[in-house]
């Protein structure tokens, strides 16, 4: 049996029977890293000494008559991540020789639990792409097909799911960065509501890791199966221990429902400001068929729907009103001369992020209250139906761009070109109000690659929207592994680092 396959729950299992040990699978996952991740590049930062002294040391513990939730099961975490004795620099150049000395909290959650941890997956720079590259370690590549992008932020991470490369990985979202990369290789990936898993330490390089609030980021986990996507959300869930952690913690309540009959579904597949590939398209018409074929109710309308134009501008603004931070007086100055030569009717999405780059601290908190409002019909529309189906972005993963100016690339919809931001309006959906949201495997475009949906649930309510992925995958499959394709004819090879 090949071991680098099996879902984490059922490690688990195996290990508990004795019937493996944590040394054979991680000494099975290193040697399928070491086959088979040139081609991919998903492993950038490898810590394989580390990993076998904790799978010795998780077999040790076992033998003990120990139980942790993961213990012994190999794992992998995202660069942005804090390791201690390894380097974090978000694949900026001029940090690759930073090394934090304190794991963050949630490495830190993952070591408690029992994980070995066999290293670090790959990045886009500053975490800002919808691709996985840059100078530090090079180009990561979608194990379906090498010439185009596993996707962003995580992409590491989810290729090196699709590959074997460990059972459970963690990742990061502000803008779909675990659910494209799921959607583009063909795993299983969680968006946790805004504010369930503590963040601190997943900070750029020489940036305090201070227990600060995200405004629309998380931190989620990412596997091949939706009930490891529970497990691993168990472990992660909870305040950092350092604000809130001191009062509070997390009993998140059960899934509403337990049968897939009785789900209420609204579906979702047009967009008013971008369309949706055909291929995506026909992904969450496979889920609709299926979740209607097991008695669930489905809807394709819904008055109570928040107006999905105003949530992606609303959304595109927030998004982009702390890109600006850290830029130079005359950069920022550059920027809101051109903002501020919009003309009022200009509610393009570009015109929407410019805008949001250069919000006042009072428009800021206009904007933030358009979304309690938008949370606020969140909560009425999940009142009548359990969750909401829809695409994660409008196309399957796209061929490698790595075109300097990433607001000067198009994106190809079924042959039309659209900018390269815009396919972040599905994303965001589910973002900017901070809902959980679930991406699974739905099926295969034409080309044979990957398509995902995403079901997005009600705020705190994480564990229905992962029920119905748990449900989804016993009626219309999971991941499947890749095939092991040539490299394309005449595509020069991705290098594990340009020095």
């Amino acid at each position: 049996m090949d071991l680098t396959y099996v879902p984490a729950e059922s490690l688990l299992s195996a290990l508990r029977a004795g019937d493996v040990t944590s040394v054979e699978l991680t000494d099975a996952a290193i040697s399928r890293i070491e086959r088979d991740d040139r081609a991919i590049n998903a492993i950038c930062v490898p810590d394989f000494d580390r990993a076998r002294d904790a799978a010795r040391a998780a077999d040790r513990a076992r033998a003990r008559g120990e139980e942790r939730p993961l213990l012994g099961i190999p794992v992998t975490v995202k660069e942005s991540y804090d390791i201690a004795g390894l380097a974090t620099t978000w694949g900026m150049p001029e940090h690759r020789d930073h090394v934090p000395a304190e794991d963050a909290v949630q490495v830190a959650r993952l070591r408690a639990a029992g994980a070995v941890v066999l290293g670090k997956t790959n990045v886009p720079l500053g975490l800002q792409d919808v691709q996985s590259f840059n100078e530090v370690y090079g180009t990561t590549n979608n194990p379906w097909d090498h010439g185009r992008t596993p996707g962003g932020s995580s992409g590491g991470s989810a290729a090196a799911l699709a590959c074997g490369f460990g059972a459970l990985s963690i990742g990061s979202d502000i803008a779909g960065s675990l659910r494209t990369p799921a959607h583009f290789c063909g795993v299983y990936a969680h968006k946790p509501t805004l504010g369930l898993a503590a963040s601190r330490g997943m900070v750029p390089p020489t940036v305090p890791a201070l227990p600060v609030d995200g405004d629309l980021a998380v931190v989620g986990p990412m596997a091949r199966s939706a009930r490891d996507l529970g497990l691993l959300l168990d472990v992660m869930a909870g305040p950092d221990p350092l604000t809130l952690g001191v009062a509070y913690g997390v009993t998140l309540p059960p899934a509403r429902h337990e049968r897939l009959r009785d789900f209420r579904v609204l579906v979702l597949d047009e967009h008013p400001l971008l369309p949706t590939g055909a291929a995506v398209r026909a992904g969450v018409e496979r889920v609709a068929e299926a979740l209607a074929d097991g008695g669930a109710r489905v809807e394709r309308q819904s008055a109570l729907l928040p107006d999905l134009a105003e949530a992606a501008l609303l959304y595109m603004q927030l998004l982009a009103s702390g890109s600006t931070v850290h830029f130079p007086v005359e950069a920022y100055e550059e920027v809101r001369a051109h903002a501020a030569g919009l003309g009022a009717d200009d509610l393009s999405l570009d015109a929407a992020r410019l805008r949001g780059m250069v919000l006042s601290h009072r428009d800021w908190l206009a904007a933030n209250h358009l979304r309690e409002v938008h949370r606020q019909g969140w909560r009425r529309l999940f009142a009548e139906f359990d969750a909401v189906i829809c695409p994660v972005s409008p196309t399957p993963a796209f061929p490698h761009d790595h075109y300097p100016d990433p607001l000067r690339r198009r994106l190809d919809i079924d042959g039309v070109a659209y900018p390269y931001f815009d396919q972040l309006v599905w994303a965001g959906l589910a973002t900017m109000p901070g809902l959980p949201a679930t991406a699974v495997p739905a099926g295969r475009s034409p080309e044979g690659l990957p398509v995902g949906v995403q079901l997005i649930g009600p705020m705190y309510e994480d564990r229905t929207p992962l029920k119905l992925a748990e449900l989804l995958e016993q009626r219309i499959g999971g991941f499947r592994a890749p095939a092991r394709p040539a490299r394309r004819p005449g595509r020069p090879s991705c290098p594990r680092r340009l020095m």
